[in-house]
């Protein structure tokens, strides 16, 4: 069962999601590779005290890596970009 800590796993700080945080009011986040659009825009709003206007997500396959004879993969991880109403915001520092 998924709760609302449980979903966002991190917010996502890089400078190109700064950017998209002061133009567009967009926050990236690290969220469970289990949750839909409308769990993580529930705890978004739970958690940070904002309303969301739109959420878009993307899957993050695993990249093959390879240390001395040994071969695998890193971990696939699930990206949400939460745009918020244009009276919020979220400060992340």
């Amino acid at each position: 069962m998924l709760n609302n800590l449980n979903i966002i796993i991190r917010p996502l700080i890089t400078e190109q999601g700064m950017h998209f945080a002061n133009v567009k009011g967009a926050y990236s986040f690290e969220v469970n590779k289990r949750a839909n659009k409308t769990q993580i825009r529930n705890a978004v709003e739970k958690i940070y005290n904002v309303k969301v206007s739109k959420v878009r997500t993307a899957n993050h396959r695993g990249k093959y890596r390879r240390k001395g004879g040994n071969f695998g993969t890193t971990a696939s991880w699930k990206k949400a970009v939460v745009f918020l109403k244009p009276d919020y915001h979220i400060d992340l520092f």
